[in-house]
């Protein structure tokens, strides 16, 4: 006899004890799924999907040094890996220079110091810009670095119009979830929306942006919120980009998002397949987008650091197996494993390793890409998918009548609702009603010391005097004068990536930059 009480997922769907044709009997295959490569998605946005080619391995990477970095891209490069992945330390996210008092004790540890056009050059160094995709998960400063790149790539001789990568550049995620913001709301808007602009000229094959959801599910959001908040945010860039003038066809083919991948693993494939119908319904329906590549949600995954133990940090490589697992059969076009030994410190060589032999393996031996969408008509998934979709509509529904998502998170009601889902989940697992195997049950009494990623602590003086040095030896009037240039662009309505640009490649640093910006935008205080 079959249990009769239900369960539920993550997000409070419930979890019915069995399904049968009867959970679907009301359901249209025609409209829900189509066929994979056509409206609206749920199948995914290609019609061969993985059989052509498979997903891209983009093994996130960045610490230390520009040297350090760079080290570690070849050796992810030389193991298999088909995409660089960047991540930057705070003090660059946050608009410092590494010599800046608010650096102190920071370069360098969450991610690579990037302080200029010379760091830039020595973190691709030897690594052909054309022949790799990269992709920067920065934020208020994701102008800057872009810049940077396209210049290191355009002195290696680069097409910058096949130039491809993403940055991640969703400043709205930054006020509900994370925290790395520097100017207020509307301006970090207009910023985006010139880079936009600028991209759709000089980058055509760039991904402006990358809407995450990663981060507001980080925070304790639930997967059901990671998706109608992300989707609201991605509602709030496009209208933007449209009042500002700019052709829905033209800069929405460049879209991109990026999702998080937890533990339960039908409700992370439900969510998936529904963030894409969504979207598409969103870009035919609201925006009036015609051409089939602005209706395609492409999204890169991240499995979850947040369900990373530090008990028995080996049983996360089981955990990720299964979150990169769902990714794929949620039809991911690219993803990130994280190292079993993150809720320690930053991955180690051996530790990163694993990490991208735990994809190779589900992409070369699992079979699981040889055919699209193969959980296609499952009752349970299928079902899981249409209730998954019609909570997220609630959400956006709110949100519109907020005024939208600006509105919502100067009013607070994205943070509000995402503290309230991670409190419950944490009484959850404190009451041992949620299981998290090896810290509320089969704990293990015997723990042995972990091998941890080491940070050098001479690291912030060295790439404190190598800014003290750049500024000495460059010429200070031209930079000057470029910075001056910049600001009075910021306070016209003009497109600041052209002087901004020039003030880089003038050797101005990005803490430079990012000051002059603070002085005509000012600085975002939370509530």
């Amino acid at each position: 006899m079959i249990e009769s009480s239900s369960r539920w997922t993550d997000s409070g769907l419930e979890i019915a004890p069995c399904y049968s044709p009867s959970s679907v009997s009301d359901w249209d295959p025609t409209e829900k799924l189509g066929n994979p490569g056509e409206y609206p998605y749920t199948r995914g946005v290609h019609e061969s999907m993985y059989r052509q080619r498979l997903w891209t391995m983009r093994q996130y990477a960045g610490f230390g040094t520009a040297q350090a970095t760079n080290e570690r891209f070849k050796f992810l490069l030389s193991a298999g890996q088909t995409g660089l992945s960047c991540a930057f330390d705070l003090p660059t996210q946050m608009g410092y220079d590494s010599d800046h008092e608010r650096s102190e004790g920071e370069v360098g540890k969450v991610g690579v110091a990037i302080d200029s056009i010379e760091d830039m050059r020595q973190l691709f160094a030897g690594i052909p810009l054309q022949e790799v995709t990269t992709s920067m998960t920065i934020n208020s400063t994701a102008s800057i670095l872009l810049l940077l790149y396209q210049l290191v790539a355009q002195e290696q001789g680069a097409d910058c119009t096949k130039l491809g990568g993403t940055i991640q550049n969703d400043l709205l995620k930054e006020y509900v979830a994370r925290g790395t913001y520097i100017f207020p709301p509307r301006p970090s808007m207009r910023v985006i929306t010139n880079i936009f602009q600028y991209c759709s000229k000089e980058l055509p094959q760039w991904n402006t942006i990358s809407i995450s959801g990663y981060h507001i599910r980080e925070a304790g959001s639930t997967a059901v919120q990671e998706v109608a908040f992300t989707l609201s945010n991605g509602i709030a860039y496009v209208q933007a980009a449209i009042d500002a003038g700019l052709d829905v066809d033209v800069f929405a083919p460049r879209l991109s998002f990026f999702w998080n991948a937890h533990n339960n693993f039908f409700e992370e494939v439900a969510k998936f397949r529904a963030s894409r119908r969504m979207w598409a319904k969103i870009m035919k329906e609201r925006f009036g987008a015609r051409k089939d590549a602005s209706l395609k949600l492409r999204f890169h995954t991240q499995t979850g650091g947040s369900t990373l133990t530090a008990q028995q940090p080996e049983n996360n490589i089981v955990r990720v197996t299964l979150q990169a697992l769902s990714a794929v059969l949620g039809g991911t076009q690219s993803l990130h494993t994280n190292g079993f030994d993150e809720a320690l410190g930053l991955p180690t060589e051996r530790a990163a390793k694993i990490a991208l032999r735990t994809q190779q393996i589900i992409g070369y031996e699992s079979g699981v890409a040889d055919s699209v969408d193969p959980l296609a008509g499952s009752y349970l998934v299928e079902s899981l998918t249409d209730e998954f979709e019609r909570k997220a509509w609630e959400y956006i529904d709110k949100i519109d009548n907020l005024g939208g998502s600006v509105a919502a998170i100067e009013a607070g009601y994205m943070q509000e609702e995402i503290e309230q889902a991670a409190y419950s989940y944490t009484k959850q697992i404190d009451a041992a009603d949620k299981i998290i195997v090896g810290v509320n049950k089969f704990e293990d009494g015997k723990i042995d010391p972990p091998e941890v990623f080491p940070i050098d602590p001479k690291l912030q003086r060295e790439q404190a005097e190598r800014v003290a040095r750049l500024k000495s030896s460059r010429d200070n009037e031209k930079a000057g004068l470029s910075l001056k240039l910049l600001e009075e662009s910021a306070k016209s309505d003009s497109n600041i990536l052209y002087p901004m640009k020039d003030a880089l490649r003038n050797y101005a640093t990005l803490g430079e930059v990012s000051d002059v910006l603070r002085k005509v935008f000012g600085e975002y205080q939370p509530h």
